[in-house]
């Protein structure tokens, strides 16, 4: 029998009660800045998500990232984790739930000082504030007014994930995801919905690369021919990497760095190439990345040399039949609440694709309403937070001891 108080319609009330709380919530992180290469700003924001874990009585987990002399890359923040167990064991019928959301943005230090958290009309601005700063927040409303207002605790465990580095791929965190991913049962994604309300149903997959090319110095003027021209080899490859858009369904390449050089009367010895590529089922993906390999060893500027680094990589969240299922479970939710959702897919990549790629049911776009993200006038319609976030704690009652079949 369904207990009436987890009931979708009964749980805007008391989130209607807390919406000026949530608003103010949402300010205060987007008020910090917390670019993924800004550590300091990141920790004070997982610094605030580790007090509220604990007020909340969360059993709470710091991964703090230490930057080892053979890892490549600047110092990153921290990553923060809260469980929640119920009261119905895995062996009985609970389901661990595990919720995905990322307190990084992709904005330098000073945004939030240049332009901080305002409201103008029903909507919000401010860097992050539909990524993923609302999508946090919501995560924790969600949960305690299920939790501790309603007092709902049918379900094994419910684990939320804030971490610092999914604008850039997630390399210290998603080998941490990965091991959640083991421990539990399905993953919802805290991503802002789509502009339209829409969830998501799947992501692209996404592998970057680095490529650097070497060739001979020498004086432009007097031994032109004698040089090797790394610039012209990068060109070349550009034109090559470019023209593997369109060559497979739903596969896009984009070369979005190319620098080199240093002086005019010399032919350049160096230059380095930043792309990407994006698939939407992994068997594309690997295509493209073995044309992109191709690429790298086949030299046209005689003497020219090229090696290629990845530098991150994210399988692509494909559609199953267990994504169908819940986002059926949500979309009946949304009715009960008054209001339809869709589904759709996206470009973009993040950590639903890691839960995704482990195997596990992982649906995403379950945070409130936004648009612009990355952009300066990145908005938030605050009427979707309390709807949205009745909708997630209505999702996670409904699922807390309800089998998903991949």
């Amino acid at each position: 029998m369904t207990d009436p108080r987890t009931e979708p319609s009964s749980l805007l009330a008391p989130l209607r009660k807390r919406f000026d709380q949530t608003v103010a919530s949402i300010e205060e992180l987007v008020n910090i800045d917390s670019g993924s290469f800004t550590p300091e700003g990141v920790n004070r924001v997982a610094d605030v998500c580790e007090a509220r874990f604990e007020r909340s009585g969360w059993e709470v987990q710091r991964h703090r990232h230490h930057l080892e002399r053979s890892e490549i890359g600047p110092p990153l923040g921290d990553m923060v984790v809260g469980r929640r167990a119920g009261r119905r064991p895995v062996g009985k019928g609970g389901r661990r739930l595990l919720l995905l959301a990322h307190i990084d943005t992709v904005f330098d230090a000073g945004t939030a000082a240049a332009r901080p958290f305002r409201s103008r009309g029903r909507r919000a601005y401010g860097p992050g504030v539909t990524d993923d700063k609302a999508g946090v927040i919501c995560g924790f409303e969600a949960v305690e007014v299920l939790c501790d207002v309603v007092g709902f605790d049918d379900f094994a465990a419910i684990t939320l994930v804030c971490s610092p580095d999914e604008e850039i791929g997630s390399p210290f965190s998603r080998p941490l995801i990965e091991a959640l991913a083991g421990d539990h049962d399905l993953a919802l994604g805290l991503e802002a919905a789509r502009t339209n309300g829409d969830l998501v149903s799947a992501r692209k997959g996404i592998a970057a690369f680095t490529v650097e090319v070497e060739g001979k110095a020498v004086h432009a003027g007097v031994r032109p021919v004698e040089g090797v021209n790394a610039i012209l080899e990068a060109a070349h490859k550009t034109v090559a990497f470019q023209a593997l858009n369109g060559r497979w369904p739903e596969v896009t390449c984009n070369v979005g760095v190319l620098r080199g050089g240093g002086r005019i009367n010399v032919v350049p010895d160096r230059a380095l190439m930043q792309l990407e590529v994006r698939a939407t089922t992994a068997a594309a993906l690997e295509q493209a990345v073995a044309q992109v390999a191709r690429i790298v060893a086949t030299a046209t500027v005689p003497g020219a040399r090229a090696q290629l680094l990845s530098t991150h990589r994210h399988l692509p969240m494909e559609r199953t039949s267990a994504a169908a299922t819940l986002i059926a479970e949500a979309q009946a939710v949304a009715r009960e609440l008054g209001f339809k959702v869709g589904e759709t897919a996206t470009g973009g990549a993040g950590d639903a694709n890691t839960t995704a790629a482990a195997g596990l049911p992982t649906i995403d776009g379950l945070a409130p309403v936004g648009g612009q993200a990355h952009g300066p006038d990145e908005w938030l319609d605050l009427d979707s937070v309390v709807p949205r976030t009745a909708l997630l704690a209505g999702l996670l009652a409904r699922l807390g001891s309800r089998t998903i079949r991949s």
